[in-house]
């Protein structure tokens, strides 16, 4: 059974055919009304503080969710359409080549990111492939 979650609020949901109701059009959150949601392969419970970038096939940043102004010091404007890796300035983006290339999922990995004010804070990372025709990642940010 398909696992389904909002980049935005982190609401997790079910859904059979991944389309909304009888149009062919992607589901969307039913608590936030946020434009999507993010297919996983298995369910996935994020931290109460964990905020989600959703990114394109090539890396670039479509969308980001709750959390990651809070974590990051950064807002939406200024990372949509920038690499995810430099936007953030990961300290390692190894494992996001490998989600990428594989389409694996990849879980735990500690890795730096730089804030807005350029302070280098420790982050645990979750990559998810997406399992959709257009490809693209999701990065499941949470400070520890």
């Amino acid at each position: 059974m398909p696992v389904y979650i909002c980049p935005n609020c982190r609401e997790r949901s079910i859904d059979l055919d991944g389309t909304e109701g009888f149009s062919s059009h992607a589901p969307a959150c039913r608590s936030c009304g946020f434009g999507f949601l993010f297919q996983l392969l298995e369910d996935y419970y994020p931290a109460p503080s964990t905020g989600f970038v959703v990114c394109d096939r090539d890396g670039r940043v479509l969308a980001v969710g709750r959390g990651v102004f809070e974590l990051t010091g950064f807002r939406e404007s200024d990372l949509i359409g920038r690499d995810v890796v430099a936007a953030l300035t990961l300290s390692d983006a190894t494992g996001i080549e490998l989600v990428r290339e594989w389409g694996v999922r990849r879980l735990g990995d500690r890795l730096g990111v730089t804030t807005r004010a350029g302070i280098e804070k420790g982050v645990i990372v979750d990559l998810f492939p997406a399992y959709d025709d257009d490809g693209g990642l999701l990065v499941a940010l949470t400070e520890g």
